[in-house]
């Protein structure tokens, strides 16, 4: 029996042509976990007979099958995929061993294409505009939000990823970023898949994407902004009390220093009346002694 070290979770729909390239492919100790997302091609059934684990998942979405994988998987490591045969599961190793080695939190694939032709103009463009993006709100130093990736399964679970739609890897990126994770990019081969994409290939799906993704960069700037002005607040606030508390400092010393110059005179004015009651008593003495 072979030791399952690695869930590799390839989200489908009608990928029935590259289905077998891919399964073949799959490195000893992973398993692949294809999550069918409504095929009509027969795309479960070949997997199945393939020997991968098959999900059903009804809601449409990236994210929907994305997440239903990562609920079914068991192993102690969870690995995404697509399942178009752009991306070689031979590459997979390279975003799992960090993770086994303890190196990483989250690793990414950042997508180096194989052919000229294996990433479209428009596509590059608006990934190196996200990429900046993330970079700016985050301060991690990614360049590809790639769908390849690892992490470990209870700590993705953790996350409690909400998106279902193609917000699902951008969500995983920036709530792992928000909780400190260690995020490491190294570089796949990415290669012109097999059949047309779902998300780039059709406007619907270009439609979609930038939709789901500007929601959540927008949700992040804004709780940035909001964590900015606590700061702040808290930064002001702080002041303050030091400000008070010197204030209240100096009028102690103040208070002191007056409380000081009152018993100085005191004593003084003491001492005056007491050499004044002194030469009163010799001026009686030496009266009486005449």
């Amino acid at each position: 029996m072979i030791d399952i070290r690695v869930d590799v979770v390839l989200p489908c729909l009608n990928e029935a042509r590259a289905l077998p390239w891919i399964l073949e492919r799959m490195p000893s100790g992973y398993r692949a976990i294809v999550v069918d997302n409504g095929s009509t091609d027969g795309s479960a059934e070949l997997a199945r007979s393939l020997g991968a684990h098959v999900v059903h998942e009804n809601r449409r979405g990236f994210g929907a099958a994305a997440h239903a994988g990562l609920l079914a998987a068991t192993a102690p490591i969870v690995a995404f995929c697509d399942a178009d045969a752009s991306m070689d599961p031979r590459d997979l190793p390279l975003v799992v061993d960090p993770i086994s080695a303890d190196e990483a939190d989250l690793v990414l694939g950042r997508r180096c294409p194989t052919t000229r032709n294996a990433w479209p103009p428009h596509a590059r463009l608006a990934n190196t505009y996200l990429s900046w993006r993330l970079r700016r709100i985050t301060g991690v130093n990614i360049h590809d939000l790639g769908p390849m990736r690892a992490a470990r399964r209870d700590r993705l679970l953790a996350l409690d990823l909400r998106d279902r739609r193609s917000g699902y890897p951008l969500e995983m990126f920036l709530s792992a970023a928000a909780a400190d994770w260690r995020i490491r990019e190294v570089d796949t081969g990415y290669a012109p898949r097999i059949g047309r994409s779902k998300v780039t290939g059709t406007v619907r799906g270009t439609v979609t994407a930038i939709k789901d993704m500007s929601a959540l960069l927008r949700a992040t700037a804004t709780d940035n902004n909001v964590g900015t002005r606590d700061r702040t607040a808290r930064a002001d606030r702080a002041a303050g009390d030091a400000g008070a508390a010197r204030a209240d400092r100096a009028d102690r010393a103040d208070g002191a220093d007056r409380a000081d110059r009152v018993d100085g005179a005191d004593r003084v004015d003491g001492a005056d009346r007491a050499a004044g009651d002194a030469g009163a008593a010799r001026a009686a003495a030496s009266e009486a002694r005449s």
